[in-house]
């Protein structure tokens, strides 16, 4: 492993500092620092790409804290680097680190399309909305490229499926087309995700993601093109961003979201040491508080996976938050003019659809 920090380093442009072990590796390899290797200060790592054939495309949940019982996710790690995201873990999947890995060494699914063809067109499927981007970002950098989202949008749109997405990127505007059609037969919700109004905060945070002011933009932009778009909250980091609640709900709100969300910073597995660490190295004189803020929502522990309670947390705290964003969202009068649930019964098999627009 002589090509890993022996240390955790920051890096421009990555949020990870270091790559922990792989749970599920039956050996641990470490480093020794024998005094003749060193790594060049401030050098960069470059992204990998590497293509899996896609066996399937609609990934499953039964989970209660979650609006969809189904989902497709075009590319597993991302590139924008969010320190905090909970999908980092199963990169250990692919025998690769939640750490950089997560943020440089990619993969792409290939064949999504036929395969979500194929499953739609299953005797007894039972249409419900798909939910893109469930785990990872699903415009994220390499999509500009690759384009398997808006191949996915342009098969929903022809079936008539609904869906909805969940992003920080400004490249959701090139889809702008697809997303005014889906939205004009009720086919489609956009949330834009918000973390901070502070840029600084975000280019540590969120390395490789739109900065706020792009994300109020999009907001905007999509609103206008009448595409029903809402702001998620995510993750409110107690200590950190929490103060910034009710002045980025106004911001959404002002921007033209119709309906907002929030989620509380969740820690899972190797998150935990990975976001510690990102604390210690970016803000060490708040390190402290923001831990002792997660323990006091999580039970005293780093994280609770519990159903009801890995969302928000509990305690004084967690509940304080909850009703501040209850009570901003009412002033706003957010939520209160969030549409109906997106419309079912257009939906049509691939292999019985008329046309793209009909």
């Amino acid at each position: 492993m002589a090509s890993k920090p022996l240390i955790p380093q920051v890096r421009k442009g990555r949020g990870a500092t270091y790559d922990p072990h792989n749970r599920f590796a039956p050996t641990i390899s470490e480093a020794e620092d024998d005094g003749w290797w060193q790594e060049t200060p401030g050098s960069r790592l470059a992204t990998e790409v590497r293509d899996e054939a896609s066996k399937s495309a609609l990934s499953w949940n039964r989970s209660p804290d979650l609006g969809f019982d189904r989902s497709i996710n075009p590319y597993r790690g991302c590139e924008h680097g969010c320190i905090y995201c909970y999908a980092r873990p199963s990169h250990a999947y692919w025998d690769l680190s939640p750490g950089l890995d997560f943020e440089t060494k990619l993969i792409a699914r290939t064949g999504l399309v036929e395969r979500l063809r194929d499953e739609l067109c299953k005797p007894g499927y039972a249409c419900r909305p798909i939910n893109l981007s469930g785990n990872t970002d699903c415009y994220q950098p390499l999509e500009a490229k690759r384009r398997t989202t808006r191949a996915i949008l342009e098969q929903l749109l022809a079936c008539r499926h609904p869906v909805t997405l969940v992003t920080k990127s400004a490249l959701i505007l090139r889809d702008i087309d697809l997303l005014s059609a889906l939205a004009e037969q009720r086919l489609v919700r956009v949330f834009i995700s918000l973390t901070s109004l502070d840029d600084e905060l975000k280019r540590t945070l969120e390395p490789r993601t739109a900065s706020p002011r792009a994300r109020l933009r999009i907001i905007s932009e999509l609103d206008a093109a009448g595409v029903p778009v809402g702001a998620l909250l995510a993750p409110v980091i107690p200590g950190l961003n929490d103060h910034e609640m009710e002045q980025l709900l106004e911001a959404a709100s002002q921007a033209g979201a119709r309906s907002a969300g929030w989620v509380m910073l969740r820690l899972p597995h190797e998150v935990a040491p990975l976001f510690e660490e990102w604390l210690t190295s970016h803000y060490p004189e708040r390190a402290g508080k923001v831990m002792s803020l997660m323990r006091q929502c999580r039970g005293g522990e780093m994280y609770d996976a519990q159903f009801g309670k890995r969302m928000r947390g509990e305690g004084v705290f967690a509940d304080l938050l909850s009703q501040r964003f209850a009570k901003a969202s009412r002033r706003l009068g957010l939520n209160d003019r969030a549409e109906m649930g997106l419309d079912c019964s257009r939906f049509r098999p691939p292999h019985v659809q008329p046309d793209l627009f009909g």
